[in-house]
């Protein structure tokens, strides 16, 4: 999702104005009810993604060995948290930002079949992303990768996939309203939509701009084609790691990558709202090109990139879909705090609860109670 975050504004992470003021209104005020609520949404998109994309649950690492270049590497620019086990000083363990790698190394380590996949409960930190009312430090997703044959590597694979993830999502929406007396929102037909397009149609607005327009249009997009440079030398639309989604491959349309983000019109926040990210993975070709591309030739040292090079890895569909956004969106909430344990802020903290905004947990506090002990 394109960045929003204003950082001269020191109140920049705040909900739009027309949430604040007494403009927003949650639907749940008992915080067991909310619980309640939120491990329905979760439990209930597990299983319908499982079914539809014919995944298997697996468990997940929550650090790995930096030498392994098995993290994520997200932009590129930012920093994992990191430690070092106290008796194996010089061992550097980092945080994930999230399994692109590590899943697809998993499908090769349980044997998993073309045609099958796996999803994990994924819990990370990113101590450099953007704190407001839908990025977090903490960061909970379902992570899926699936093993797919090379000729799969395709954009009618891509958008076979991705909407059967999307009746995942909506099927989800339709039993958490039910179940707790929401009005639905999503359309049942999801719309594509190529960075590519856009771009032209609109060459002066700015990423977030172009999402707007699709997502108030159509109310659920996927947006085909993130990551690369325009010819100016600009990022196409938002920045992908060189070595997972596949985003110079040439489409049919004259485009180029084979992934993208399902983006939704969120009616609270009235602006778009990213769910999830996918593509298909990069193959021992692509990765090599983009790898040049970026300035990160390096990387073919790692232990994951030699095994993809060499081709033990196999090829690869996946993606992951934030939790605590789902959430959010779901039950219409106008903050992440109020769906996730976080920190935010304190001086925004301090404006949401005036404004009956309740946070989970100790991101509530307006202060660090720790920093007052010593």
């Amino acid at each position: 999702m394109a960045c929003t975050l204003n950082r001269d504004d020191p109140l920049g992470g705040l909900p739009p104005k027309h949430c604040l003021n007494g403009g927003y209104k949650p639907v749940f005020t008992n915080r067991l009810q909310l619980e309640e609520a939120l491990s329905f949404c979760k439990t209930t998109l597990e299983n319908n993604l499982k079914e539809n994309v014919n995944l298997v649950r697996v468990s997940a690492p929550l650090f790995v060995t930096r030498a392994s270049g098995f993290n994520d590497n997200l932009n590129g620019v930012e920093r994992p948290a990191t430690f070092e086990p106290r008796d194996f000083p010089g061992t550097h363990l980092e945080v994930p930002f999230s399994l692109a790698k590590w899943k697809r190394w998993a499908l090769h380590y349980y044997g998993v079949e073309a045609g099958k996949g796996i999803v994990t409960d994924f819990r990370g930190l990113r101590c450099d992303d953007d704190v407001d009312f839908t990025h977090s430090l903490y960061v909970d997703q379902f992570d899926w990768e699936k093993h797919i044959a090379a000729e799969d590597r395709n954009i009618d694979y891509l958008k076979a996939t991705v909407k059967a993830i999307y009746k995942a999502l909506y099927d989800t929406e339709q039993a958490v309203c039910k179940k707790f007396g929401i009005d639905a929102y999503l359309p049942e037909e999801l719309t594509f939509a190529t960075s590519d397009d856009m771009i032209k149609e609109h060459p002066t607005a700015t990423p977030k701009e172009r999402e707007n327009i699709l997502c108030e249009k159509h109310k659920a997009v996927f947006f085909i084609g993130i990551g690369g440079m325009k010819p100016d030398g600009q990022l196409r639309h938002d920045g992908r790691a060189p070595d997972y989604d596949d985003w110079i491959t040439e489409r049919p349309d004259g485009g180029h990558g084979l992934n993208g983000d399902l983006l939704l019109w969120n009616p609270v926040l009235k602006q778009s709202f990213e769910i999830s990210s996918m593509g298909i993975r990069v193959n021992p070709e692509v990765l090599l090109k983009q790898l040049d591309l970026c300035g990160v030739n390096e990387r073919k040292e790692f232990v994951w990139h030699k095994m993809l090079l060499d081709g033990t890895l196999p090829q690869t569909i996946g993606g992951g879909i934030g939790q605590s956004r789902t959430c959010q969106y779901l039950l219409r909430a106008c903050h992440i705090g109020e769906v996730q344990h976080g920190w935010y802020n304190p001086k925004e903290v301090e404006i949401l609860k005036k404004d009956g905004i309740q946070l989970l947990g100790l991101g509530e506090f307006d202060a660090d109670p720790s920093a007052k002990s010593s």
